[in-house]
């Protein structure tokens, strides 16, 4: 019987990488390799009963990298700016050179647009811009890549942006995304469209896929909200200089993320429906937000006792 082609996952023990690493082994097409800085944690122990291979590394030592490569066809890399800020490009650049020197056919990297340039220069966006420089760097060099586009997570409304209680006891979000739809997915979801593209390499090779799981508004996800939760939510537009001016660590970053969204990305509906293709249990919000009510109803109840 011929042996599994490997994949190495960087990042395997955060979101978007742990979901990839789940898909694959799942799928039990490819033998799975895991680098990560914390073989002993939970997450990696948790990857490793799972029956994938656990490897110790670092995107700031490449030699590492380069042995994590070792015989592998594939590679899943996707760097952190909010956990490294601006050695988030070295960090990149370093897994880009190592793919390039190794005998990998097929690199999938988690990228984002460029807003500064598309912008032209009106919205610097560090933690896409950062991601779309890694791209063009992997491009310069000829690597042979896929670039994923991932959207807005969907489990951002219990994290970054829950739903604050107001005085009359209902819940509101806000942002600057005005009335154009953001994207937005499920973080698991992000696997199974990664574990397609690996399955259809001359379709993805060179090409940029977006992930997207629903394109909805601002005033829609609250209306679901309402709708699922059983309690009031609303959605309020704030400004980019207001949100800016929060104040902190990031809160220009992402004023400017939500603006460039609303000025120059007036849907992803074709994502969606690409996504759909691939993967046919694609979560939309609705479905999400059911399987997620608790979380949800524990947020809402925590509010609630600290109003008292």
């Amino acid at each position: 019987m011929e042996a599994r082609k490997t994949i190495l996952i960087v990042g395997a023990t955060g979101a978007q990488g742990g979901g990839v690493a789940r898909h694959l082994l799942a799928g039990g097409r490819y033998a799975v390799r895991c680098l990560t800085r914390h073989p002993e944690s939970e997450k990696a122990k948790a990857l490793g009963r799972a029956g994938a291979e656990i490897v110790a590394g670092d995107l700031e030592d490449i030699d590492s990298i380069r042995a994590a490569l070792k015989g592998c066809y594939g590679c899943f890399g996707v760097t952190s700016f909010w956990e490294h800020f601006e050695k988030e490009y070295g960090h990149g650049k370093n897994l880009i050179d190592a793919v390039k020197r190794s005998d990998v056919e097929h690199f999938v990297f988690s990228a984002l647009p460029y807003c500064k340039k598309i912008s032209g220069g009106a919205l610097e966006v560090p933690h896409f811009d950062m991601k779309a420089q890694l791209e063009e760097y992997a491009r310069r060099l000829g690597v042979q890549a896929t670039f994923v586009h991932v959207a807005f997570y969907f489990e951002n409304y219990l994290t970054f942006f829950p739903p604050q209680m107001q005085e009359d006891g209902s819940f509101a979000f806000g942002f600057p995304q005005g009335d154009t739809p953001l994207a937005a997915v499920a973080v698991e979801d992000v696997g199974s469209i990664v574990s397609a593209v690996f399955e259809r390499p001359q379709e993805y090779l060179g090409k940029v896929v977006g992930i997207v799981g629903d394109d909805l508004t601002g005033d829609q996800y609250a209306e679901t909200m309402t709708r699922i939760l059983g309690t009031k939510v609303a959605y309020h537009h704030m400004p980019r200089e207001d949100f800016a001016a929060l104040g902190f660590p990031g809160a220009e970053d992402l004023a400017n993320m939500f603006e460039f969204n609303r000025l120059y990305i007036p849907n992803r509906r074709a994502d969606v429906e690409a996504c759909r293709a691939l993967n046919p249990k694609m979560q939309t919000f609705e479905t999400w937000l059911k399987s997620n009510k608790g979380a949800f109803v524990k947020l809402f109840e925590r509010e609630h006792a600290r109003a008292r």
